[in-house]
């Protein structure tokens, strides 16, 4: 069997539950208007006849008709997506020798390049990749939803390679209930919720860890010839429950809470593996007994008792009673070092010849351990740099040092903020309650200094300062830790364009002050850049090069300050927001500019995609861990300077391009007629508002909606648009030559094809109908396309998607059955714009239909 087979079965299946449900005059409805718009998509000479007879049948449809049409549309994409999920999980099973961009392949490469085992030994040490879990908004799946797929896609190998009776009867019983399930979230998720729902991923990579650890480990061995005590280069960390930039539910509570969670959430997932290490590892030394191991059962771990064994010279304490220990310890709440102890327990069964054991019966419970510890993920705050620099304003005029900081300049804020660093006293009266505004800023400081103290430092991760435009933005976060008496470490995040380019002379600024050194204290510096809105400000094709030159030059400032740096790359699951293959993106990094390892964000539906099946999630980590290790050994060297003009053109055209498109003082309106901008703000799918505060403009609309937008129109306009003009300006030649020989270039061209391969002309074409004032942005945006890939097909030399076959296809199979939950999207949007109140009326069938079209397309924002 393989994919088409599971999608027969399972699209078999909610036909018969939807003609149970519903009726056979609406299953008969679902087949007609697939037929329809199956005609409608053909280049016959009755096509315009088909597309005329579709569109007067949606037309016709009572709101109720339209409304189910949607669910059942919808329902089967999501039993497409899991079906798509095992191919990928069968493909990697059935996979002989080598899989690309696996760890050994990782190995063998980089021992291509020269390097020796001491040398890779030295380069997973150096790095780390770090996974940082955030509650963007893309996710729109209820999590009865997920649970109720989790179980189908559980059951989809039995059936094959013939039908298991009980799983076909399983699977079927979870389709009738999810069809009789609401998909909608009737409430907007809590703070706490969105915690919840990240956390529920990680029991599933905590299980593909151990076997990922003895790949490196076997890997090592196959390619060098002995074995390594390496580990992998992998951390987690988390951004809900501390992201603060523009969430007013994220309070000190709610990051007391969080903190609280994982702390209960790494407490259970520890117990779990000390438990099943303690059943498995019965084996016993024989030395002599002493008094103290006599022991019997205590705390639900099941212990040796030498009195069944007086007559013999057996004791387990050099497993079972230090594995008791560790038990007793992390149940109590102590905090507790379980490293040295597991690790000496690994040496000594290995010492023993007990390989085996090691590797299969501890190992799980060490890759936990050193993973995950007592803190489960460590979490970052993160606030917008206004904030910190009000509640800095507050404290320095309650010291008396400044009646009015934020009038200053910037050299009178450094000289305040220097002069302050210096010294340790407070700012704040002692035993005086801090003002409400100050106590949202430094109370989510004072939550992760008590967490530290509990279950150690790793409980918290940095202090990302959104839209950090200056040094002393960098600066103030500090004055408020010390409030409390705690350090963290900042990290700017540059988002926009204009902080992209200014970004290297600010870190060379910073790095220059012997207050901030001595803050630092031989630490990594981190810094975190922004995909989505320097994309919003500038287009596709000018913030990636942005990107690519600000991590040039930062990396030369910290290398030229012997400072080593870590890249945070803030990524969406959208290629406008950085998206597309992780692995891809990583290898397309600037050579030279990866020296301590990346931080990269896992959000939305990017989280259950990656991580819901343990053989996926060991896929996803592999392919990540292989762009990090043979990104990180490629030597640093100059980039063409024919290249660098060329990229330095393109972006001046591209960037123009963009602007003059979305800077026309038409843009905002047509915008908002041709997208479901306003029905997406409606979605309860986060507990974040869609815009920034202020009067609605398209500069405060956040980058999720406003990629979300275009996808659900299918232009996917961040993704390519001004993508053109930038290839004109360099030129067909060139442009084919440094796809040819630069991985930059040929990552972001092989993403930009991904874009423009999900847009689809004749979808828009039909969202256009709804702009009631006609302007001319809408067949620009066409034209521009057409040429857009006209140019992309000249310079990779073949049609969009050749060199990603499987993807082409997916997209060819799902186009017909998604056009209906656009058509009726269209339909819906006329009907709730004509009425007064329409919105209301309809906003269930709408917003059902933005639920559905994600799922068609799987990457929303």
């Amino acid at each position: 069997m393989g994919i088409r087979e599971d999608v027969n079965i399972l699209g078999r299946t909610l036909g018969t539950v939807i003609k149970e449900q519903q009726g056979e005059e609406f299953y008969n409805l679902v087949e007609e208007m697939r037929a329809l718009v199956r005609q409608a998509r053909q280049s016959e000479p009755d096509h315009h006849e088909a597309q005329a007879r579709l569109a007067e049948r949606i037309r016709g449809l009572s709101e109720q008709q339209a409304e189910q049409l949607v669910r059942a549309f919808g329902w089967y994409f999501q039993l497409v997506n899991l079906a798509e999920e095992y191919e990928r999980v069968r493909v990697l099973s059935g996979t002989q020798g080598v899989r690309p961009q696996s760890l050994e392949q990782a190995l063998i490469d980089l021992k291509a390049l020269g390097l020796s085992a001491e040398q890779t030994e030295a380069l997973l040490a150096r790095l780390d990749l770090g996974l940082t879990f955030t509650a963007h908004p893309t996710e729109m799946r209820r999590r009865t939803v997920r649970h109720h797929l989790v179980d189908i896609a559980r059951d989809i190998p039995k059936l094959e390679p013939q039908l298991d009776e009980e799983a076909t009867l399983r699977v079927a019983a979870h389709i009738e209930a999810l069809w009789n399930t609401p998909e909608l979230q009737r409430l907007r998720p809590t703070v706490l919720d969105e915690v919840k729902g990240g956390l529920s991923y990680l029991p599933v990579i905590a299980g593909a860890l151990p076997a990922l650890q003895r790949d490196l480990e076997r890997a090592f061995e196959h390619v060098y010839g002995r074995p390594t005590a390496a580990q992998l280069p992998l951390s987690f960390s988390s951004w809900m429950g501390g992201d603060r930039d523009g969430n007013p539910y994220v309070t000190p509570e709610a990051t007391r809470q969080t903190l609280a969670l994982h702390r209960e959430r790494a407490r259970e997932q520890l117990l779990t593996q000390i438990r099943a290490a303690y059943s498995n590892l019965s084996q016993a030394n024989i030395v002599e007994p002493s008094a103290e191991t006599q022991g019997a059962e205590t705390h639900g771990v099941e212990t040796y008792s030498a009195e069944t064994q007086s007559a013999q010279t057996y004791r387990q304490e050099s497993y079972r009673q230090r594995l008791q220990a560790l038990h007793d310890a992390v149940e109590s709440g102590e905090k507790v070092d379980l490293l040295p102890t597991l690790e000496a327990l690994d040496a000594e069964l290995r010492a023993q010849g007990q390989h085996r054991s090691a590797d299969q019966l501890l190992i799980p419970l060490l890759t936990v351990a050193r993973t995950f510890g007592q803190h489960l993920v460590s979490l970052d705050i993160r606030e917008h740099s206004q904030l910190t620099g009000a509640a800095v304003a507050a404290l320095l005029a309650e010291g008396r040092v400044c009646p009015d900081y934020q009038a200053l300049d910037e050299a009178q804020k450094l000289a305040i903020l220097r002069a302050e660093l210096q010294s340790r006293r407070p700012l704040w009266p002692a035993n005086t309650p801090l003002s409400e505004d100050l106590e949202r800023a430094v109370g989510p400081i004072r939550e992760v200094q008590r967490a530290v103290a509990q279950v150690g430092s790793r409980a918290f991760g940095r202090y990302i300062i959104s839209m950090s435009e200056s040094v002393s933005d960098i600066l103030e976060p500090l004055l408020l830790a010390r409030e409390v008496g705690f350090r963290i470490l900042p990290v700017p995040l540059f988002e926009t364009l204009d902080d992209l380019e200014a970004a290297p002379a600010i870190m060379t600024e910073l790095l220059a002050l012997s207050e901030y050194r001595a803050w630092l204290q031989g630490d990594l510096q981190e810094i975190m850049l922004g995909y989505s809105d320097s994309n919003k400000d500038a287009g596709f094709l000018a913030a990636n090069w942005a990107l690519h030159e600000a991590q040039r030059r930062i990396s030369a400032v910290c290398q030229q300050a012997g400072v080593h740096w870590r890249f945070f790359h803030g990524r969406g699951t959208s290629i406008g927001r950085g998206g597309g293959p992780a692995s891809r993106g990583i290898l397309g990094q600037p050579a030279g500019t990866i020296d301590a390892g990346l931080r990269i964000t896992e959000q939305g539906e990017a989280l259950a995609d990656k991580y819901s099946h343990p053989r996926l999630a060991h896929r996803n980590l592999e392919q990540a861990l292989y762009g990090l290790l043979l990104a990180a050994a490629r030597p640093q060297a100059e980039l063409s300077d024919k290249w660098v003009s060329a990229m330095t053109r393109a972006s001046a055209a591209s960037t123009s391009a963009y602007r003059a498109l979305v800077e026309n003082p038409q843009f905002l309106p047509f915008f908002e007629a041709i997208t479901p901008i306003h029905e997406i703000a409606r979605l309860n799918i986060a507990s974040r508002p869609v815009r920034r505060p202020g009067a609605p403009t398209l500069s405060n609309l956040r980058a999720i909606p406003w990629v979300m937008s275009w996808t659900q129109n299918r232009t996917n306009l961040p993704g390519w648009y001004g993508l053109a003009e930038a290839l004109e300006a360099i030129g067909p030649d060139l442009a084919h030559q440094m796809y040819r020989e630069w991985t930059f270039f040929r990552s972001m061209l092989d993403n930009a094809q991904m874009s423009l391969a999900k847009s689809d002309p004749l979808i828009f074409a039909d969202y256009l109908r709804l702009e009631e004032h006609k302007s001319e942005l809408g067949e620009q945006i066409r034209a521009a396309y057409t040429r857009t890939v006209s140019l992309v097909e000249e310079v990779v030399g073949s049609e969009l998607l050749s060199n990603e076959v499987r993807l082409k296809q997916s997209i060819a199979l799902r186009n017909p059955y998604i056009d209906p939950i656009h058509r009726i999207q269209v339909e819906l949007l006329f009907r709730s714009r004509a009425e007064a109140g329409g919105l209301d009326r309809y906003e269930r069938p709408l917003l059902l239909s933005v639920q559905g079209i994600a799922a068609g397309v799987r990457n929303t924002g």
